[in-house]
């Protein structure tokens, strides 16, 4: 039985060879040599391009049962819109009961106030008050549209003028909050494809605007001139094609971040060796620095127009809200047309570009006003060079005077939970009201989080010395 299978096998293989061998599988067509070979190869792939042309099988669909579709239902769990929010994440707030004055209430108890950016002590003035109380009676609350449609209002246009030539510069526009203003700004200048170099601690708003502009983002070390230039020379070194494109630096006078304020004489000499631009956004230094209070150019002794664009919120030294940009009449023109922050928003209430106006004029009959504010800068400081486990780290010139730890404990979380418990021992056991320099989870600045505290021109000698006082007690107990 077994000789039968091998003849049968052999027989097999005879017929096949014969078959590959034959004088068909042999042929030449159009000059190419046709073996068995590649006969079954081709209808190989016949076979395989059929069995794709097919179309798949499906089995038919059984409708579901309403029991089926109520379980499924009842089983879905949707996305959370936000992450969830851990306990040391949760924030209680103080919440305020009267005028945010270097004396306010808070949660129904009097407390000295070093939380608000008040620097010239002028909220709750009554000349301010009173230009409100007239600017409310004549044109309302809003104004119910932008400003390129019907929502232009005289006084914006009288405050627009008031700050331009305060400072000293051809034109200026609006904006109907702070810290929209930087973040349109920079977007309406700086496109895709276009160059920024921009200091590391430059806060969020910034950083929106720098996310905005969809630009080519390189960052230098924090108030580091070495550290700029040397990012300028690589940038632009035998680089023909930087030649071509818009180039940015983007600053802040005095940092909300650390307190620091920017040397504005070096980064226009980097400017201008490196022809690039330069954004300075003055929301903390307009009202502050400079024999007159018109910032950072005036006390480092720089022309304005060197500078190509200035920004700055209102709610700091001028007790208002909204913004302002300043500069050339052109980058006040292109702003009109393409700054999202200008052109899509409603105007600012006019009450607040009245209040504008009067703190400026305020500013100008009171220059006095500045010299009390750096008194008290320097009372302050004096006071905080010794206290246990901090250590000043702002300008001695910054109206935030800005403590961090000496020894971090390596997290960022856990050094804010530790500023966190002495900020609150403060204000429940000594009503001294301080804040920590507390981020967002969209804030990428790394640099190490403080206390700051707000130092006003309204702010008495007894205040300062009161939160000297407060801030080494508890200071010297949480991080004994």
């Amino acid at each position: 039985m077994a000789s039968s299978a091998m003849l049968v096998t052999t027989a097999a293989l005879d017929w096949v060879s014969a078959a590959f061998d034959a004088p068909l599988a042999r042929a030449v067509v159009f000059g190419i040599h046709i073996d068995g070979h590649l006969v079954v190869e081709v209808l190989l792939i016949a076979v395989i391009l059929f069995q794709l042309s097919r179309k798949s099988y499906k089995p038919p669909k059984k409708p579901l049962t309403e029991k089926e579709i109520d379980d499924l239902c009842d089983d879905w769990v949707p996305e959370p819109l936000c992450p969830p929010i851990s306990e040391e994440k949760q924030i209680q707030t103080p919440t305020l009961e009267s005028a945010a004055t270097p004396h306010t209430i808070v949660d129904g108890k009097e407390v000295v106030n070093f939380a608000s950016a008040n620097y010239l002590g002028l909220i709750g003035n009554e000349k301010i008050i009173d230009s409100c109380i007239g600017s409310l009676e004549k044109y309302g609350v809003g104004s119910c549209g932008p400003r390129g449609f019907y929502g232009t209002i005289d006084v914006h246009l009288d405050c627009e003028k008031k700050i331009a030539n305060f400072l000293g510069t051809p034109d200026s526009i609006l904006y109907s909050y702070g810290i929209s203003t930087i973040f349109s700004v920079i977007p309406a200048f700086c496109k895709k494809g276009d160059i920024i170099v921009a200091d590391e601690g430059v806060h969020w708003g910034v950083q929106n605007g720098l996310y905005l502009s969809r630009s080519t983002v390189v960052y230098f070390k924090h108030n580091d001139m070495a550290s700029l230039e040397s990012t300028l020379e690589k940038l632009t070194r035998g680089n023909k094609r930087a030649e071509k494109l818009r180039r940015y630096i983007v600053a802040e006078a005095v940092y909300q971040n650390s307190g620091q304020v920017a040397p504005l004489d070096e980064i226009i000499r980097l400017k201008e060796k490196y022809r690039f631009r330069v954004i300075l956004d003055e929301s903390h230094s307009f009202g502050v620095l400079g024999n007159s209070g018109r910032g950072l150019a005036e006390y480092c002794g720089v022309p304005i127009e060197k500078i190509d664009i200035i920004t700055a919120g209102m709610g700091n030294a001028l007790a208002t809200d909204g913004g302002f940009c300043t500069g050339s009449v052109r980058v006040v023109d292109h702003q009109r047309l393409s700054s999202s922050g200008y052109v899509f928003s409603a105007s600012q209430p006019p009450y607040l570009a009245t209040a504008a106006i009067s703190a400026v004029d305020y500013l100008e009959e009171n220059p006095s006003v500045l010299a009390t504010l750096k008194n008290n800068i320097a009372l302050l400081r004096k006071g905080l060079t010794d206290v246990a486990g901090l250590e000043l780290s702002s300008s001695p010139l910054s109206p935030i005077v800005f403590l961090k730890l000496k020894k971090s404990t390596g997290s960022q979380d856990k050094d804010l939970h530790v500023l966190d418990q002495i900020v609150s021992r403060i204000l429940h056991e000594d009503s001294v009201f301080l804040v920590t320099s507390k981020r967002s989870t969209l804030d990428k600045c790394r640099l190490p989080v403080g206390i700051r505290l707000f130092v006003s021109a309204g702010h008495s000698e007894s205040d300062i010395l009161k939160a000297v006082d407060s801030l080494k007690r508890v200071a010297a107990l949480e991080l004994a």
